[in-house]
């Protein structure tokens, strides 16, 4: 890490940053000259941080402020290490970071640390979990009273229809995307294909699979910060919120997961299009926690607009080969390459919290042998009798608070601190019209 900044001497300031429950990022700016310290001490900040609302204040009797006097903890840099910010005007390095206990111990409310624990689990059995996300987002011109696609910098047009797969659209946005992808190189975020979605000014980018679970976290996480302070420094704003116009679909982010025994081989690889009976009992697991872990797929109030049947965000507790209207899909292809496809989360959630419910759901299907029920054929969204997850943001908060598969998965604290934060933000913006909602999420989640 010290050697990064020596060969990076025009860099002269750092921000040191942790990612809290909402997703956010909360830490400091440093001179560069004091980054040595920071590299070999850490740096400190209470714990409480982590779990603010989306607005960043303190939660309401919080028993991390004043019962336990607003204790700090301890921020010490991640193995990620330095990269440049290339949203930023001046030469800048981010240095990610995550909170432990002052005896050394980690934090148990960092998302970081939760799915950290989960991968644990599985190399305590031999397995790797290899992880890939697609992420869709928006891009607005959101400087007049109503939301609009910016006008193209090629053109100088603005039009004012979805355009699924097109490549006039991704060529509107040529410099922009040209960016991107020069600074994911720069910041050794894996950004695969880029692709024109069903709404308006939408745009989907792939991120390649990762063998590290972790790894594949911080890249989603990264990738939002570095897409809305890129799009800023093109004169427009890109949002990963779940649905900001009523009348187009909203903004998913898709995971992929395969699973490796210690040789390497997918443990999902049947040889033959129907996988292997492990992969059954993980997608049971993902299936029997999807109710209860609904509040990390849908986090916040605007969530829930994006979750309606019909409009290709899975509501139905289902499972399918090759069926995008199921929340688990199987994706056809090679059978080396088995795995799968979780469909239910928006964009705009937390990627920690999200890798780690869905991994920590799997493993427990596994752990339990547990079996699914028969895949679905045809239009999942017709069928009646299927499972629902939660319909409201209320239900989901009340799911998630009295699970009993999700202590299995995630830490209590983090659990008890995650209610808290949500029940707050839920209180909160019910004070708000729809207009001051879509302003406080189009930039912050």
């Amino acid at each position: 890490m010290k050697d990064w900044l020596r060969k990076h001497p025009q860099v002269r300031t750092i921000r040191v940053a942790a990612v809290d429950l909402n997703g956010q990022a909360r830490g400091k700016r440093i001179p560069a000259r004091f980054a040595d310290k920071v590299v070999k001490d850490g740096t400190r900040f209470p714990f409480s941080v982590l779990n603010l609302d989306i607005w960043g204040e303190d939660i309401d009797d919080s028993p991390l402020v004043f019962e336990q006097g607003d204790a700090d903890g301890i921020l010490r840099p991640t193995e990620r290490g330095f990269m440049p910010m290339p949203w930023l005007e001046a030469p800048t390095a981010l240095l990610p970071i995550w909170m432990f206990r002052e005896d050394g111990r980690p934090y148990e409310g960092d998302p970081r640390h939760a799915l950290r624990a989960v991968v644990d689990r599985y190399k305590a059995r031999g397995l790797t979990p290899v992880v890939a996300v697609e992420l869709e987002f928006f891009l607005i011109d959101d400087s007049g009273k109503t939301l609009q696609v910016p006008l193209s910098p090629r053109s100088g047009k603005r039009r004012k229809a979805a355009e699924t797969l097109s490549i006039r659209a991704l060529d509107a946005f040529d410099t922009f995307f040209t960016d991107l992808y020069d600074a994911c190189e720069a910041m050794d975020i894996p950004a695969d294909t880029a692709t024109s979605e069903t709404g308006l000014g939408q745009f989907e980018v792939n991120l390649m699979h990762c063998d590290d679970a972790l790894r594949a976290a911080d890249d989603a996480w990264l990738f939002k910060l570095l897409v809305k302070g890129l799009a800023r420094r093109h004169g427009f704003a890109a949002s990963f919120m779940a649905k900001p116009y009523p009348e187009y679909s909203g903004s998913g982010l898709h995971m992929h997961f395969s699973v490796l025994d210690p040789q390497g081989r997918n443990v999902f690889d049947s040889g033959g299009p129907k996988g292997t009976a492990m992969m059954r009992h993980a997608v049971a697991g993902c299936l029997n926690a999807m109710h209860d872990s609904t509040l990390i797929f849908a986090p916040h109030a605007n969530s829930y607009e994006r979750l309606v049947p019909g409009m290709h965000a899975p509501t139905a507790i289902s499972w399918g080969y090759e069926n995008r209207t199921t929340a688990v899909r199987i994706p056809a292809g090679n059978p080396a390459a088995r795995r799968i496809e979780h469909r239910v989360a928006g964009g705009d959630v937390n990627p920690y919290l999200l890798v780690a419910s869905i991994l920590g759901a799997a493993l427990t299907g596994i752990e339990d042998a547990e079996e699914p029920p028969p895949a679905i054929m045809g239009n999942a969204y017709a069928l009646e009798d299927l499972p629902q997850i939660p319909p409201n943001w209320d239900a989901a908060i009340d799911a998630f608070e009295k699970s009993a598969v999700l202590p299995r998965i995630l830490p209590r604290e983090l659990i008890r601190n995650y209610v808290l934060t949500k029940r707050q933000e839920r209180h909160y913006i019910a004070e708000l019209s729809p207009e001051e909602q879509v302003e406080l999420y189009l930039d912050t989640v």
